[in-house]
């Protein structure tokens, strides 16, 4: 099977699966209330790559059957411009609110397979056969793929990383004769109802000694023992005009309990192998995964420069604050698109033919957006003022009594009719003001980890020499190795040794 239909997508939510959502243990996620509207959302995303096929699909490398772009493995800068043009196009469709659609694990798996020789390290070379495999199935199946890496948080003194004999975060217990038996908890699943497996890899390093938590493995979700816990749905009725957005884009979050899961042998990656584990994601993997995320977030940028633009407008606001406030937000947008430009041309191999974004204005911009995205709310949020509360739903403008009194009381500056100015506001209120947006801000502050452990994370990875000299030279000092403090700040980081810096050329 090649690059699936929405209705296809669709049927494979039937599969069985042990989720909870508030009160309900759900037993139809494409009819359930909480989930209906974003199960359809995504159904019309994988209609969409059909829609948009010369920028969406391409043939699969050896069987020639179409496939989405988002699985390509780049090996030219050509490759990383195709692949960005398939992912803008999914990113506009849900206006970049939608963080987790299929594209972001398609682009992480690719990025995977085509560096299998990392994880192949320290006899781990049967993991990166699997890996590959899998690479390719996840592929031709064109399945959605949800994952979780960060261990609960039970005691933060102690760190995020278990120490041995944690029995809350994720470990192997036993091996079988078909595979590995794995217990304990993730967070967070994010698309966990709308997936068709679940993926487990690595993030934050682990401490000597935990061999039984380095893990990595992808398995369907109606594996047994597999649990998702939900967060209260942020999903509204499915009235576009009231709820533009929270009608369509709660993608879902979900704790994932592993309650002695049998992982077959052939999709596991990573097998305790503490090594592997602490390596594998320390060069190629955030260069190539940001070139999806980073587009994302442009995308959401650009619409809310879009948003508060309309809302000046409706209401006639020219006042230097509100142009301050504009230009504020579009200063945000072209930074971003400006990073992901600047990392795409200064791509460069990876290794193994592979080409990935260059590192450097990603991790950058990734560190900048948790604070830029809360501050992009609070100017909506200033430049509505009362209007984000005085807007009526479409059955108070159908209402023939009412409609005559809001058309003339509730009518935009200008031209612009009541009905207009209402659907702005309404818009703006369902990006700031309801509860997807306060889920969506909590995302965006904490998404890749907060913007403090990613500036922390670009400090201690940053190329120095060059500032270093600028300094020694003007200070007439001798050139100071400061490998020692380096590796210091790694090690205060938990980062591995190596690499020293962001990759570049």
């Amino acid at each position: 099977m090649a690059a699936r239909t929405g209705r296809e997508f669709l049927a494979g939510l039937s599969k069985p699966r042990e989720l909870w959502v508030g009160d309900d243990k759900v037993t139809d996620i494409a009819s359930h209330p909480a989930f209906a509207s974003a199960a359809e959302t995504l159904a019309q995303i994988f209609d969409l790559q059909h829609q948009s096929r010369a920028v969406c699909l391409m043939p699969d490398p050896e069987t020639g059957e179409p496939i989405s772009v988002s699985h390509m493995i780049p090996r030219s800068i050509a490759n990383l411009e195709r692949r960005h043009a398939c992912l803008q196009t999914i990113a506009e469709f849900t206006v970049g609110l939608m963080g987790r659609t299929p594209d972001y694990m398609n682009v992480t798996f690719a990025g995977f397979a085509g560096r299998a020789d990392e994880w192949a390290v320290n006899g781990n070379e049967r993991g990166a056969a699997n890996l590959v495999a899998y690479q390719k199935f996840l592929a031709r199946k064109d399945l959605a793929l949800t994952h979780t890496i960060v261990h609960p948080t039970i005691d933060k003194a102690k760190g995020d990383v278990p120490e041995p004999g944690n029995d809350v975060a994720l470990h192997k217990v036993a091996d079988t004769a078909h595979g590995i038996v794995v217990r304990g908890a993730r967070i967070l699943a994010t698309l966990a109802p709308f997936a068709d497996e679940i993926a487990v890899y690595p993030a934050v390093p682990l401490l000597a000694g935990t061999d039984a938590y380095a893990l990595s493995f992808c398995v369907p979700m109606d594996t047994p023992g597999l649990k998702f816990i939900c967060r209260d749905s942020c999903a509204t009725a499915p009235n576009r005009f009231d709820h533009p957005l929270s009608s369509r884009f709660d993608e879902q979050d979900a704790f994932v309990i592993f309650d002695d899961v049998e992982v077959p042998r052939d999709r596991v990656f990573i097998n305790a192998n503490l090594v592997a584990y602490n390596s594998v994601m320390a060069t190629g993997w955030y260069p190539n995964i940001m070139q999806q995320t980073m587009i994302r977030a442009q995308t959401k940028l650009e619409f809310a420069y879009g948003l508060a633009s309309r809302m000046a407008e409706a209401i006639n606001d020219v006042s230097p604050a509100t142009r301050q406030m504009l230009g504020e937000i579009w200063t945000y947008a072209e930074f971003a698109r400006a990073a992901i430009h600047s990392a795409e041309v200064e791509a460069f191999e990876y290794g193994n033919g592979v080409w990935f974004p260059n590192g450097g204005p990603l991790a950058a911009l990734r560190a900048a957006l948790p604070s830029w995205f809360p501050r992009v709310g609070e100017i909506i949020t200033l430049i509505g003022s009362h209007n984000l509360l005085a807007a009526p739903t479409e059955a108070q403008l159908n209402d023939p009594k009412l409609r005559p009194l809001i058309a003339r009381y509730l009518r935009g500056a200008g031209t612009m009719n009541a009905e207009e100015r209402v659907r702005i506001f309404r818009l703006a209120w369902d990006f700031v003001g309801s509860a997807l947006a306060s889920r969506n801000e909590l995302y965006e502050r904490f998404y890749l980890a907060s913007g403090a452990r990613n500036y922390q994370l670009a400090h201690a990875l940053a190329p120095k020499d060059r500032s270093r000299r600028l300094v020694d030279e003007l200070l007439g000092l001798k050139a100071r190795d400061g490998h020692g403090q380096i590796e210091f700040e790694k090690k205060v980081m938990g980062l591995p040794q190596s690499p020293e810096e962001f990759p570049r050329k």
